[in-house]
C-alpha cells in the first residue's frame, strides 16, 4: 500500500487532473469547431519550453512554463495573421503553425543540450508521468495530513491550481461561453463580446495545455481536449450535462488508463509496463468509440434501428 501511495497515486492524480482541466475546456472548443486549437497549442509550446531552458540554462519549471506560454500566445497571434493575410480557413492556418513550430522545437532539441536534462522528443510526446513520486507518504492518513500533502510533487500542485482556475472560469462565465459558442451574432447583439470571450477561452486553453504538457506530453493533451467532450456530445444535448459527463470521462480515463498501463500486462503474466500517458489517451479514445456505437440517441446501433425519416428529425442539436 505504501508503495502504491508513493509511486502510483501521484501519477494517477497528475494524469487525472491534466485530463480534467483539458477535458472541461474541450467542450467549448468542440462546440466552436475549434478542436484543432488544443492540438495546435499542445505542439507549439515545445519550442517555448526549449527556449526557456536554453536562455536560463536550468530545467526549472517557471522559465520553461513562461517560454511555453509565450510560444502559445505567439502561435495564436500568428494563426490569425496567416488566416487574414493568406485568406485561408482557420484549420489550415492552425495546421501550418503547429507543424512549423513543433518542427522548430524538435530541431532545437536535437541541436541543444536539452537531452541531458531529460528534455527530448520522447518526453515531448509521452511526457514523464511516471516520474511523479511521493516519497513522504507512509500511510492512508497522509492523504489528509497537510504537512505530508505539502511534499507532493510540484507538478501536481501546478496542474491542481490550473484545474481550479478552469472550473472557476467556466462557473463565472458559463452564460457568456454558452451564448458565444452557440450563436456569435446573437451574443454580439446582447452586448456579449464574442471576440473577447474567444480570446479568453484560447488563453485558458493555452494555460491548461502548458501546465499539462510537461507532465503528460502532447499526445495526452490532444486526446483530452477532444475525446471527453466528443464522447459527452454523443450522450446528451444539454451543455450543462455534457460538462459533467466530460468530467466523468476524463477522470475515468485518467484512473483506468494508468492502472492498465502500470498493472495491465502484469495481470496477463508479463513483467513490463507501457506508457501511462499513451494508455490514458487510448482509454479515452475507446470510450469515444463505445459512445459512437452505443449512444442511446446518436449511436450507430440506434441509427440502424430507426427509419430514414426519423434520422432526419434526429439531427444532433445542442441546448443550454
Amino acid at each position: 500500500m505504501i508503495e502504491f501511495l508513493q509511486l502510483d497515486f501521484p501519477s494517477i492524480l497528475l494524469g487525472t487532473l491534466a485530463a480534467l482541466s483539458c477535458g472541461l475546456l474541450g467542450n467549448f472548443l468542440v462546440l466552436r469547431k475549434q478542436a484543432l486549437m488544443g492540438d495546435t497549442i499542445s505542439h507549439v509550446v515545445l519550442p517555448g519550453i526549449v527556449a526557456g531552458f536554453l536562455l536560463t540554462g536550468v530545467s526549472a519549471t517557471w522559465p520553461m512554463m513562461l517560454g511555453a506560454m509565450i510560444a502559445a500566445l505567439f502561435a495564436v497571434a500568428m494563426i490569425e495573421v496567416i488566416r487574414r493575410a493568406g485568406r485561408i480557413e482557420t484549420g489550415a492556418a492552425m495546421g501550418v503553425i503547429f507543424t512549423t513550430m513543433f518542427a522548430a522545437g524538435v530541431v532545437m532539441l536535437e541541436q541543444s543540450g536539452a537531452r541531458g536534462v531529460h528534455l527530448d522528443v520522447e518526453h515531448a510526446l509521452y511526457g514523464n508521468l511516471e516520474s511523479a513520486i511521493w516519497l513522504d507518504a507512509f500511510g492512508i492518513s497522509d492523504l489528509w495530513n497537510p504537512a505530508a500533502l505539502a511534499t507532493l510533487p510540484e507538478a501536481i500542485w501546478r496542474i491542481l491550481g490550473v484545474t481550479v482556475l478552469v472550473i472557476l472560469f467556466i462557473l463565472a462565465f458559463y452564460k457568456e461561453l454558452m451564448i458565444t459558442s452557440f450563436d456569435v451574432a446573437h451574443a454580439d447583439s446582447l452586448g456579449i463580446s464574442s471576440s473577447k470571450f474567444g480570446i479568453a477561452l484560447v488563453f485558458m486553453t493555452a494555460l491548461a495545455a502548458v501546465a499539462a504538457f510537461a507532465a503528460v506530453g502532447s499526445i495526452l493533451v490532444i486526446a483530452m481536449f477532444i475525446c471527453p467532450a466528443a464522447t459527452a456530445r454523443m450522450l446528451t444535448d444539454r451543455l450543462s450535462t455534457q460538462l459533467w459527463i466530460s468530467a466523468f470521462v476524463s477522470i475515468i480515463s485518467g484512473i483506468l488508463g494508468y492502472l492498465l498501463a502500470a498493472f495491465g500486462l502484469g495481470w496477463l503474466g508479463y513483467d513490463n509496463s507501457v506508457s501511462a500517458a499513451g494508455m490514458i489517451a487510448l482509454v479515452a479514445g475507446l470510450l469515444q468509440v463505445f459512445a459512437m456505437i452505443f449512444a442511446p440517441r446518436y449511436g450507430m446501433l440506434f441509427n440502424r434501428a430507426t427509419s430514414t425519416d426519423q434520422l432526419e428529425d434526429d439531427t444532433p442539436r445542442m441546448t443550454p
